[in-house]
């Protein structure tokens, strides 16, 4: 049964098959109606060898990603203009182009420049003119930070496409398991962590330096917070029983988690500096899947007291508890969008149906269903812009991560090359 399987935190949920060392890929399903046409042109370089990134391709591929735009493929466009003065508006209007991307890449020693203009097709003016600067290992960040400034600059809305992710893998044996960071495009995978026992529930801390995740030991659940760059890692939670499911305060100052060391499942707070446990809930229901606010001074949980998975918000100084949602059979695994207006969760309409991601608007109290071409959905993790959910799925009987917005009009597949992958962790901006 899901209740039991969630609330247990059966060691099925980390056992799917999965590759390691996966690398991911993007499928874009669906983006928006009104998806605005752009142009990105092939950035100018005259070096005498190629550049092992396409700075242009990657701020494509971004654009595509989010859903909000449609780009032209260079080969259809009529030139390739690489200053202002060479834009022929005429040419870029009869291709029904709304903007165009046009920028130069030159190197001085062991650096490079990147110079873009964004333009406005319509008006025939320059929006947008940026330099960025960077080593040759950097021109993939440096195509991440153009997207993600022709995104806000276009749609009022922060980019997040610099931004990082975890999740888990494992090889087909299930005998060996990874951590593993990528681009939020799936590029540039690294594994921070390899083990023989399984690992779940990634979490980052707020400023993307330290990942706290639990794992399944032959003496039982234990809670671990790692430092990225060093590799080091410290264990902050081995009492007897469950130890599962960290989640760091918006500042950084405390854990969230589970411990059944008194019986239950209880939501407890740690204070890292002092370690000091705080008991949160107390009740004979299952309380589990705590994530903060952006207040930091509530917690919303999952929590069978009423007899069947729903969401909970309390809040840790006044002990003030309310029920969140009311509708369908079963919701858990609870993530506020920054905003904190949006309640995104996986959602099971009536007893035997599929799970699915949902979102809660919590100022009307609206529900809706995110997803339907996927199924078995679980662990949705909201982008740092409150735009995107990544979550993890069956899809043609693999194990996958997907992508939806909280709008749910923009879709991607995001597969592992190699094999299935799992337990989704969007990271935090870096500045």
């Amino acid at each position: 049964m899901r209740y039991i399987a969630v609330f247990s935190l059966i060691v099925s949920w980390c056992l799917f098959s999965q590759s390691a060392r996966a690398e991911l890929s993007i499928e874009i399903t669906q983006g928006v109606a009104s998806a605005i046409p752009i142009s990105v042109v092939p950035l100018e370089w005259k070096g005498a060898q190629a550049l092992p990134e396409s700075i242009g391709d990657i701020v494509r591929s971004d654009l595509d990603r989010s859903g909000h735009f449609t780009s032209l493929s260079p080969n259809d466009m009529l030139s390739h203009p690489t200053t202002v003065a060479d834009v022929y508006y005429r040419d870029w209007r009869l291709l029904k182009q709304d903007y165009v991307i046009i920028g130069r890449i030159a190197q001085t020693g062991d650096r490079y420049e990147v110079s873009y203009q964004l333009i406005d097709v319509i008006n025939e003016k320059e929006m947008l003119a940026q330099v960025l600067t960077g080593t040759v290992n950097q021109l993939r960040d440096i195509a991440h930070k153009m997207s993600d400034s022709v995104y806000e600059h276009l749609t009022g809305i922060r980019g997040a496409f610099s931004t990082k992710i975890a999740y888990v893998t494992t090889n087909p044996q299930r005998t060996e398991f990874n951590l593993s960071i990528a681009d939020a495009d799936g590029e540039r995978e690294r594994v921070i962590l390899t083990s023989k026992h399984s690992i779940f529930s990634p979490a980052w801390s707020p400023d993307g330096k330290q990942l706290a995740y639990a794992m399944l030991e032959d003496t039982g659940s234990k809670v671990f917070i790692q430092d990225i760059a060093s590799g080091k890692k410290e264990m902050v939670s081995s009492s007897k029983g469950l130890n599962s499911a960290p989640s760091f305060s918006p500042d950084g100052k405390k854990l969230a988690l589970v411990l059944s060391k008194d019986g239950n499942p209880e939501i407890y707070t740690l204070e890292l500096a002092t370690r000091k446990w705080t008991r949160i809930t107390k009740h004979y229901g299952i309380d589990t899947e705590p994530s903060w606010m952006p207040d930091g001074e509530n917690i919303v949980f999952t929590s069978g007291r009423s007899g069947k998975p729903q969401i909970y918000r309390v809040n840790i100084k006044t002990g003030f508890l309310e029920r969140l949602t009311f509708e369908g059979h079963y919701n858990a695994r609870a993530r506020l969008a920054q905003d904190g207006r949006f309640l995104v969760l996986v959602h099971q309409a009536e007893r035997g149906g599929d799970f699915h991601i949902a979102s809660l608007d919590l100022s009307r109290g609206l529900l809706q269903v995110l997803t339907a071409d996927t199924y078995l959905d679980e662990s949705p993790s909201v982008s740092p812009n409150g735009v995107m959910v990544m979550y993890a799925a069956k899809y043609k009987d693999r194990s996958i991560l997907a992508a939806v917005s909280v709008d749910g009009d923009v879709k991607f597949l995001v597969p592992s090359k190699l094999g299935d992958v799992r337990e989704p962790a969007w990271g935090p901006y870096l500045n």
